[in-house]
């Protein structure tokens, strides 16, 4: 069926965009620069459409993606009424020729059909929002675009990184200004906006209560706009875990004051709003390589965003902006957004990758060896990954799931019985989700998926995705598998044991958000020989317990064999190093740092040797530490060690004082009559030696590198002083003469 093309004029009719509109070029890429207000979401699809057909539209959020086919469909007065439609999860409207989707929903659509066919343009917005799925969808869509040239691939972005996409996607770039409008940005700031305090949440509301203007309020998370708005009757929210109906109503409804997350900072408008107040905080998702878990904090906002944020109260005219933080606050806040790659779990993302099959994925920001590494492993553990990294037939079964894997396997092992929990895990619910009501449509949608079981408890579903949170109550606290302490900031009684499914990282520890409670785990109750240094020596115990969580433990002896294999965890940092090992650490550590290599990181090397020698059951202190540092150096290197980075320094007395690394460079303390005839400070491995300089009587006299400066400069004054206070030693005026001098004058 062939279709009208989109009206443009009449869809385009007071929109700065359409100023460019004429500039597009017939084939991509594309990336589109226009800042928030423009109407480059309305415009631009509708005017691809008519160049290629059937165009698919990316926004970050369901609400955005709501709102923008909403308003398209409203602005396209064609009779035919499928020509814009949406999908988001659980909720689609059919469009025949623009329609717009989550990344998820098109990373979806790719896995399943990797061709796209019937598609003709696919526009990924809000790019400079760098959330991890838009930056999967972007380099998966470049990819089928090389494979099929007919594809139009356009990237928009709202902020000034333009450019770097541009040159990443080998596209053009088309730009477009904004219409600018005065803004009045008054500075509020409250002592407890760091720590996030109800007081500061309590001002924030002040703040918004101070006008008749239609006002936008931006705070981190869901908890945060429903404090707010606690402090301020007839306030709407709006966040992603709203219902359609809440959302529409806190963009179409009367309420003077709105309150929300960062989903109306760029791809959302908010319709009458000629005021903003700013929380200047996000909520991002945190990755915490040493305790093995991510977890969502809320930190100050990044420059970029607050400037997005200011920018929502000029859109119709001059605006206000009232900001809950000083103007040094805002100039210490990030340049721009940290991408979600970056810092998040990627589990899900590393899962989408195993099943596009592309090695070399095209990314604008790569993801870092260990956070990959660590999502692999747990693909490994729920057999979605086979011991080769290659995806399993489990693997492609939950890529095509339209949940995270975990949530998805505990899905797959439960049946139909699990689903309200996952759908309360998916909509990233908190509190205690054994109460937990999603919205049916969620719930029913994912039990169309599987088995049909009876309901299961949620704390055995939370359980089943995410074992390494079921944490054991300690006192006042909850140990978590992982072996992170947290506090339970959950609404329910304290049982012993709990399974969590959302955990925060704060600046006062972490922080349980969302949980059920459980029975003991028999199942995951794991007994092996463990084995610890105490006073120095090796013990060994049979540890029963729950991941980091021990329940048992009894004192056994452990033959050498097993006593090495549990001491696999022995790292450097363990050992104890006498002066003499610790000063040649030093140095070796100064020789990596300012030579490279062959001078290895020593700290990394190998002490199988020492390690043996303790499951042998000799003590740590008796351990020879200086011989196992030199082990680490390669040959011949090794013997050029007191060349390149000596152990003293001559000195022209003929003394010989010694050269401290400890701070990452050498330094020498030398009474200053011993330099006297040293023209120039000398160099170790090309790094000038730092000098302090002592009195007759080891008093700090100077510090420098730069003896010739000394020498013509600040030495005057010393020689001044203290040829006085020890005339009986020699204090020449020309100080870099031969040393023969001080000793011809130290006889007069």
């Amino acid at each position: 069926m062939s279709h009208a093309p989109f009206d443009l004029d009449a869809i385009g009719k007071n929109l700065p965009v359409a100023a460019v509109i004429g500039d597009l070029p017939a084939e991509g890429p594309l990336v589109v620069e226009a800042p928030p207000g423009t109407g480059k979401t309305t415009l631009i699809p509708p005017a691809i459409s008519n160049i290629k057909g059937k165009t698919l539209v990316t926004a970050p959020r369901r609400v955005a993606v709501r709102a923008a086919a909403r308003r398209l469909q409203h602005l396209d007065t064609h009779p035919d009424t499928h020509r814009v439609g949406y999908s988001i999860r659980g909720e689609h409207s059919p469009g025949a020729l623009v329609e717009f989707v989550t990344p998820g929903v098109l990373l979806n659509r790719l896995l399943k059909d990797p061709e796209l066919t019937g598609v003709g343009a696919v526009i990924i917005d809000e790019v400079h929002e760098r959330q991890l799925d838009t930056d999967l969808v972007l380099a998966m869509c470049m990819e089928l675009a090389v494979l099929r040239d007919d594809l139009y691939l356009v990237a928009m972005s709202a902020t000034l990184d333009a450019q770097a996409f541009a040159t990443h996607m080998g596209a053009r770039v088309l730009s477009t200004e904004a219409v600018t409008h005065p803004i009045d940005i008054s500075y509020a700031p409250h002592p407890g906006r760091t720590e996030g305090t109800r007081e500061f949440y309590r001002h924030v509301a002040d703040l918004a209560g101070r006008s008749d203007r239609r006002t936008l309020v931006f705070v981190p998370g869901a908890r945060e706009v429903d404090m707010v708005c606690g402090h301020l009757p007839g306030a709407a929210p709006l966040h992603g875990r709203l219902t359609s109906a809440e959302q529409d109503e806190a963009l179409n409804g009367d309420a003077r004051v709105v309150v929300s997350t960062s989903i109306a900072e760029s791809s959302l408008t908010v319709p009458g709003v000629r005021r903003v107040v700013d929380a200047g905080l996000s909520r991002v998702p945190r990755r915490d390589a040493a305790r093995g878990m991510t977890g969502l904090v809320t930190v100050s906002t990044a420059k970029t965003s607050a400037d997005q944020r200011a920018g929502r109260a000029a859109r119709l005219g001059p605006g206000e902006v009232v900001r809950a933080y000083s103007p040094s606050d805002y100039q210490h806040f990030p340049a721009d957004i940290t991408p979600e790659i970056v810092t998040s779990d990627l589990t899900g993302a590393a899962l989408t990758m195993a099943a596009w099959g592309s090695p070399d994925l095209p990314l604008i920001t790569p993801p870092s060896g260990p956070a990959l590494d660590d999502a692999h492993a747990t693909l490994r553990l729920l057999n979605a990954l086979d011991g080769d990294g290659a995806i399993t037939a489990l693997g492609e079964q939950l890529a095509r799931m339209p949940l995270d894997p975990r949530l998805g396997a505990a899905l797959l092992a439960h049946g139909s019985g699990a689903a309200p929990t996952v759908a309360a895990l998916a909509e990233g619910l908190s509190g205690d989700l054994s109460r937990a009501r999603p919205p049916n449509n969620q719930v029913a949608r994912l039990a169309k998926l599987v088995s049909q079981t009876p309901p299961v408890p949620a704390g055995e579903v939370i359980k089943a995705a995410y074992p390494q949170w079921v944490a054991k109550r300690t006192g006042e606290e909850y140990l978590l598998a992982s072996g992170t302490r947290a506090r339970l900031a959950v609404p329910m009684s304290t049982p012993d044991w709990i399974a969590a499914s959302e955990v925060q990282l704060t600046r006062g520890g972490a922080v349980i958000r969302a949980a059920a409670p459980i029975d003991f785990p028999t199942e995951l109750v794991t007994s092996e020989d463990r084995a610890s240094l105490v006073d120095g020596k090796v013990r060994g115990r049979k540890v029963t317990a729950v991941g980091a969580i021990e329940l048992t433990s009894t004192p056994v002896r452990l033959d050498p064999a097993a006593a090495a294999e549990a001491l696999t965890g022995i790292g450097f940092a363990d050992f104890q190093l006498d002066d003499t090992a610790r000063e040649l650490k030093e140095r070796l550590d100064f020789l990596h740092a300012n030579v490279g290599t062959p001078w290895p990181d020593v700290s990394e090397g190998d002490y199988s040797v020492e390690v043996a020698r303790l499951a042998e059951g000799a003590s740590i202190s008796k351990l020879d530490m200086r011989a196992a540092l030199m082990r680490q150096l390669p040959w011949p290197e090794a013997a050029r060690l007191d060349e390149l980075a000596p152990a003293r320094l001559e000195v022209p007395s003929g003394s010989h004082p010694r050269i401290s690394y400890a701070t990452g460079r050498p330094i020498v303390r030398v009474k200053l009559q011993e330099c006297f005839g040293l023209a120039a400070s000398p160099r170790v491995s090309g790094v000038r030696v730092l000098f302090h300089l002592l009195s007759p009587a080891g008093r700090e006299l100077a510090v420098t590198d730069d003896l010739r400066s000394f020498w013509d400069g600040p030495y005057q004054d010393v020689r001044k002083e203290m040829r006085g206070r020890y005339p009986k030693h020699p204090w020449p005026e020309d100080p870099w003469t031969a040393p023969a001098t001080a000793r011809t004058k130290r006889k007069m």
